[in-house]
């Protein structure tokens, strides 16, 4: 690969790192802000409650908000080109973290999230498609899955920011806290300026607008010639989806109970028993974070030696395993939490894949709308998983050992993916070059 090459693979990198930067940093505040918005007293019984079922709530309000981002700037970027729709889309999800910042009450904070989702779901349509047709055809694996390292690193990041800002700097303050973390997101807008001046449309692009191809439609994926495509696409995608957004959106508030758990039982004072858990948030999102690189990275050899199949079906079977005995098995709350880690391989892993999978199976005029409608579409129904587990632990006497066992049923869902994964259902791409 060379220079320029490199530039692009950075560029798509930075977009959506920053992209799941910006995503999830509600996931890491929901526990100060959700109660700060509702005026419950933080840590409180009723805030612990709120906190799951509106996390559930704005979790899956993020998930549609995200695949009508992905459907959609998925057609834009086949229409004005993939580094223009790059940029858009990092510039709205930057603002409308931001705005969160500003929030009064739950549904100004709504409001800016979904904001923000359509620009989250926008951009890894763009991003994917562009570093697929930049780079050799021999290296486009490799590229794609190091594209995708860009989520554990971006959530690095959150971790960081969110342990800096509300377990450091305003660790007395949680009820403002959580607003200076929201502030955070605005740092993509920088990079959205610089993508701009270094990267160009890839020549594949530019080719097919030249020669005056006809714009890209969405029904055209469910025409005889596509339709077994988008089926394998969005069968995968789904099953990743479900089970990664139930798992994920919920490990600061597991790891907020475990943590207020162990205090309690130790006799810890409010002050201690606030940096417990501001520390094991951050631990059980790092061990994630590391197995879901790790993982990411497995899937080159893994698609390369086995082909898509049969490395869609090994990261499903993993995946099951690894969420049945982190939520299933009587372990002690440390131990439960390095258990992520063996999630994050396989649950979080396998999610390396798509930005290779997806475009290999569209041409280049239908490769944003075929892999961003792939990629996102799952999304509508996955938004029922975080509403669901954030409703069924939110009801509970224990809201902690009601949300492990919602949790735990979640592993049946990997398990069904293995199935679909060895059907005729799943398209092989191993081998062949980018249509």
């Amino acid at each position: 690969m060379n220079g320029y090459q490199w530039t692009v693979l950075f560029a798509a990198w930075l977009g959506w790192g920053f992209d799941c930067f910006d995503g999830l940093l509600f996931n890491y505040v929901a526990p100060n802000c959700v109660p700060t918005l509702l005026g419950l007293t933080i840590g409180s019984a009723a805030a612990k409650a709120a906190t799951l079922r509106w996390g559930g709530v704005l979790t899956s309000i993020l998930l549609v908000g995200w695949a009508v981002g992905g459907i959609l700037f998925g057609q834009v970027a086949d229409r004005i080109g993939r580094t223009r729709t790059l940029m858009l889309t990092m510039l709205l999800y930057a603002l409308g973290t931001a705005c969160c910042a500003l929030a009064p009450n739950i549904w100004a904070l709504i409001a800016f999230r979904v904001v923000a989702s359509l620009g989250i779901g926008g951009e890894w349509a763009a991003g994917a498609a562009m570093v697929a047709e930049v780079v050799p055809e021999r290296r486009r694996v490799e590229a794609g899955a190091l594209l995708y390292t860009s989520a554990p690193a971006g959530l690095f990041l959150a971790t960081f920011a969110n342990f800096q800002i509300a377990g450091v700097f305003f660790k007395s303050a949680p009820e403002t806290s959580w607003r200076y973390v929201f502030l955070c997101g605005l740092i993509p807008a920088a990079v959205a300026f610089v993508v701009r001046l270094f990267v160009r449309e890839p020549d594949r692009w530019k080719q097919t607008a030249a020669a005056g191809a006809r714009r890209p439609r969405l029904g055209e994926l469910f025409t005889p010639e596509h339709r077994a495509l988008t089926a394998s696409g969005f069968a995968m995608a789904l099953i990743a989806l479900i089970t990664w957004w139930s798992i994920n959106a919920f490990i600061p508030i597991v790891s907020t109970g475990l943590a207020q758990t162990t205090a309690k039982a130790q006799g810890f004072a409010k002050p201690a028993t606030l940096a417990l858990v501001e520390h094991w948030k951050a631990l059980a999102t790092n061990v994630f974070n590391l197995g879901g690189l790790i993982g990411t990275l497995l899937t080159i050899p893994a698609a390369k030696l086995m082909g898509r199949r049969k490395m869609f079906a090994i990261y499903y079977a993993l995946s099951g395993v690894a969420v049945l005995a982190t939520f299933g098995l009587d372990l002690p709350p440390l131990q439960r939490l390095y258990m992520y880690f063996f999630i994050g391989v396989t649950v979080f892993g396998v999610f390396g894949s798509f930005t290779y999978y997806l475009p290999e199976l569209f041409p280049t005029r239908l490769r944003g709308t075929g892999a961003g409608f792939c990629y996102n579409v799952g999304r509508f129904i996955a938004a029922g998983g975080p509403f669901l587990v954030g409703t069924v632990a939110s009801r509970g006497v224990n809201s902690l050992q009601t949300a492990l066992h919602a949790l735990f049923w979640v592993g049946v869902v990997p398990l069904c993916g293995v199935a679909l994964a060895l059907s005729p259902l799943v398209v092989e791409t191993r081998g062949r070059a980018l249509a």
